[in-house]
């Protein structure tokens, strides 16, 4: 297949496999309960272990992750060309597929186009395009929750370190020749992250940010949504 072919074939493709609701469809099917109205309201897997426990946690982010790397390692390869510019189209049809596989996270036509914020589906999406700058973002992720506890500041600060090394390993000319694509997705996309944390941002300076903890599955579900519940007035979706 062509690059001009490939390039709409595979941002649909990948939308559509973002957009699966795996926190929606897992929560449904183990405790019959819609996750949207528990907790926090998100979709992803923080809320899901907050209500349902550290199993479900667990195959969330893993499900959600896999959404986006999946796509991104694999559908590079419908360009079938084996000419100079091949490598370079591939990892620009690899960011393309990973930033629409977050977009679909994000914006999900099945549930109304309101979603999650992509921290899960990013992680899997910069595992295949960056693993040295993902390695040291989980390690900043990981010692910031250590000290916290914070979910919404520990992802914001993964994806400052990720964008950090990306550009530091891509220099001195990270937006010039092959790598232009991957230089943008390494800025936009963590920017977007944080953009989307932003009702989280504003309970960080008041002090109100909940500490993580793991839910128990007991009588179909714990609701911990006293200190998470979104207010009213804000229409966005809630941390993923």
């Amino acid at each position: 297949m062509s690059f001009a072919m490939a390039l709409p074939v595979a941002f649909v493709v990948s939308y559509l496999i973002g957009s699966l609701p795996f926190g929606v469809i897992l929560a449904r099917q183990i405790a019959g309960v819609d996750i949207r109205k528990l907790g926090s309201g998100n979709i992803g897997a923080t809320n899901v272990g907050r209500v349902l426990g550290k199993k479900y946690f667990a195959i969330v982010l893993a499900l959600d992750c896999l959404k986006g790397a999946l796509p991104t390692a694999g559908l590079p390869f419908l360009v079938s060309n084996s000419t100079s510019s091949a490598d370079a189209e591939r990892l620009h049809l690899a960011v393309l597929s990973g930033v629409a596989a977050i977009l679909g996270h994000m914006f999900p036509c099945w549930l109304g186009f309101k979603g999650g914020k992509g921290v899960a589906t990013a992680l899997g999406v910069v595992i295949v395009l960056a693993p040295l700058a993902s390695a040291v973002a989980f390690a900043a992720f990981l010692l910031c929750f250590a000290s916290v506890r914070i979910m919404s500041l520990s992802s914001i600060v993964g994806a400052c370190a990720f964008c950090g090394v990306e550009m530091w390993r891509l220099m001195p000319a990270p937006f010039s020749g092959p790598t232009w694509s991957l230089a943008t997705f390494s800025t936009l996309v963590p920017l977007l992250i944080i953009a989307r944390h932003r009702t989280n941002l504003v309970r960080l300076f008041r002090g109100e940010e909940p500490r993580f903890q793991f839910g128990k599955k007991e009588s179909g579900v714990t609701d911990d949504r006293q200190p998470m519940t979104q207010s009213r007035d804000d229409p966005s979706p809630p941390l993923a």
